[in-house]
């Protein structure tokens, strides 16, 4: 159930500033069990590479080890573990544990690294920022698999993420988000105090993608104060009202409370054991995603079925790509790597359908009936057709994807030679567009036509649009430009800067799917995102096609896997082109 609140969470939110204090939660009682807490030291990251930083481990002393218990992680943790400072974690963990407004919690008090320089008397490097204050799954992957395996090495740590918390305070805050944003597999429970979620490096960006990527299971609590911060990278109080909104028109289970202080500890002190009581509100019901309200609020609530998630087709394959429907509403797909194509039938049962397939990445029905192939290892384009003979098209290319026009046409990108190709209906080829000549698309991947064969779209694997072209009546491209501007994630760890685009597809009101690393990005016709479905599976996605007999069911492939989801959208079929409703400008 959604809860918002956007001016108090108890009485002390109300005060003035000089009245907020410790409340009795944060003092210590006589006959309260003491938690023990202990100091280490980690430097041997591969993460943060060269970075040294303190952390501590707190044990209550309700942990007997004979089960899991739960984690909250706490960032700046040499300010969160002091017993005399302005949170004084480990006393308020003692008398809410005690109370039963907490589970038995093991909390992990982690300081941001810092990498020493080799001289004597040089500056050190501050990581502070840089962990905190980015995007990204780059941190949420430090916690998870160096410092939550260690700390696991000596006592026993939930593994279930409605078993998990994460909080922290400015930098601190926004890094506590980001890692359950990144991975609600590992946190679902989340407090941000005075978080900054300004362009300190890119954090702004959240209270966009928050409203268009399909909701996660988190709990959310916010603070800030109306006298917070006002500096070069943005409004600390307009930035938190931002995300507190987004949170709130997405659905999100959140929390916003306001007071008056600046950019300090002294409201949230103060208010850190109601905050924690919320946050382990009716523990241990699991945090869910919120459905939605269908056409209302969440937009992509128009586009998803909240009673449908993604499934699994098939898997074990070496590499899945190229999705394409038939007439039936068959769905086929190639495991390149093992150079096959399968046949998805109605009934969501896999067969295989060809062997010995060149290798192919792309394909594509036409109205023919026959099913067209990018075989890449062979560097040529062919036909199936409906009694089993191979046409060969196209030779001595290296064809990526391709579009099939409702006359016969083809379209075909040539990822490595930057190029894009068309067969004419004749049997005739030529290049129609070669991005190496102008650095325009660095690497073509993606081709697909508009459901009214108007335009021909491509999408650039390295940068961050598709590319919308106009179809002349030969089948030349004109008027090319990267029309619709993808998201792309901020996470160096992964590579280069790039939205990963690859394959598309249109459903019947022109909106256009893109295979992304972020998940399948949703434009609208003027080319902007609406909405972002996450990625199914661990892995990242590289193709997309609607199925099924009603074309409701989207399909998608990734690596191993292939995946199915119904949604509230209909697909088209490619040889039967329709007129578009003119869109929301």
């Amino acid at each position: 159930m959604h809860r918002f609140c956007s001016l108090v969470l108890l009485s002390a939110a109300a005060l003035a500033a000089d009245d907020y204090v410790l409340g009795p939660d944060s003092q210590p009682h006589p006959g309260v069990p003491k938690g023990q807490v202990t100091k280490y030291t980690w430097n041997n990251s591969q993460v943060y590479p060269g970075a040294t930083r303190n952390y501590w481990v707190y044990v209550p002393a309700q942990y007997d080890g004979s089960k899991p218990a739960c984690v909250m992680v706490f960032q700046d943790g040499g300010g969160m573990v002091s017993e005399t400072g302005a949170w004084r974690v480990p006393i308020v963990l003692d008398n809410l544990i005690h109370q039963g407004a907490m589970p038995v919690t093991i909390g992990i008090f982690i300081d941001p690294g810092v990498t020493a320089g080799a001289a004597p008397d040089g500056q050190s490097r501050f990581n502070r920022s840089y962990e905190y204050d980015a995007l990204g799954g780059r941190y949420a992957f430090f916690l998870t698999q160096e410092i939550l395996p260690q700390v696991a090495r000596q006592y026993k740590l939930s593994s279930d993420p409605n078993d998990r918390a994460i909080a922290g305070s400015s930098s601190g805050g926004i890094a506590a988000f980001t890692a359950a944003w990144e991975r609600p597999d590992a946190f679902r429970r989340v407090a941000s105090f005075v978080g900054s979620f300004t362009n300190l490096r890119g954090g702004d960006g959240y209270a966009s993608l928050i409203r268009k990527m399909e909701p996660k299971p988190l709990r959310v609590f916010l603070q800030d104060g109306s006298n917070d911060q006002t500096i070069y990278s943005g409004s600390w109080y307009l930035a938190n009202q931002e995300v507190a909104a987004s949170l709130e028109y997405a659905g999100y289970d959140s929390k916003f409370v306001v007071g008056t202080e600046g950019h300090n500890a002294k409201h949230g002190g103060a208010i850190l054991p109601d905050v924690l009581r919320w946050l382990w509100r009716d523990y241990p019901q699991p945090i869910k995603a919120s459905p939605g309200i269908p056409g209302r609020r969440h937009y992509i609530t128009e586009i998803l079925d909240p009673g449908q998630d993604w499934e699994i087709v098939g898997q074990g394959y070496k590499m899945t790509e190229g999705p394409a429907v038939d007439r039936e509403g068959n769905v086929y797909f190639c495991d390149a790597g093992a150079s096959r194509i399968y046949k998805v039938n109605a009934g969501g049962k896999v067969e295989l359908f060809k062997e010995d397939t060149g290798g192919a990445t792309g394909l594509m029905f036409g109205g023919d009936g026959r099913l067209y192939a990018a075989e890449n290892a062979r560097k040529r384009v062919v036909a199936y057709g409906t009694d089993g003979k191979i046409s060969v098209l196209a030779t001595g290319v290296e064809p990526n994807d391709l579009a099939v026009t409702s006359k016969g046409g083809v379209y075909f990108t040539d990822s490595p030679a930057q190029k894009v190709w068309y067969i004419d209906p004749a049997g005739a080829k030529r290049v129609v567009f070669d991005a190496s000549s102008n650095d325009a698309i660095l690497l073509p991947n993606g081709v697909r036509l508009t459901p009214d064969e108007a335009f021909l779209v491509v999408a650039d694997t390295v940068g961050r649009s598709a590319w919308s072209f106009r179809i002349e009546p030969d089948g030349s491209l004109e008027d090319g430009q990267p029309f619709y501007r993808l998201e792309i994630p901020d996470d160096v760890s992964s590579g280069p800067l790039r939205s990963g685009a690859d394959g598309m597809t249109f459903d019947s009101t022109g909106h256009l799917y893109v295979a992304t690393k972020m998940g399948v990005q949703i434009c609208d016709q003027p080319g902007r995102v609406v909405g972002i479905i996450r990625t199914p599976g661990a892995h990242d996605i590289s193709n997309l096609v609607f199925g099924g007999a009603d074309l409701q069911t989207l399909y998608a492939t990734g690596r191993d896997s292939v995946y199915r989801r119904r949604l509230r959208r209909k697909g088209v079929f490619p040889w039967e082109p329709i007129k578009l409703p003119r869109p929301q400008l």
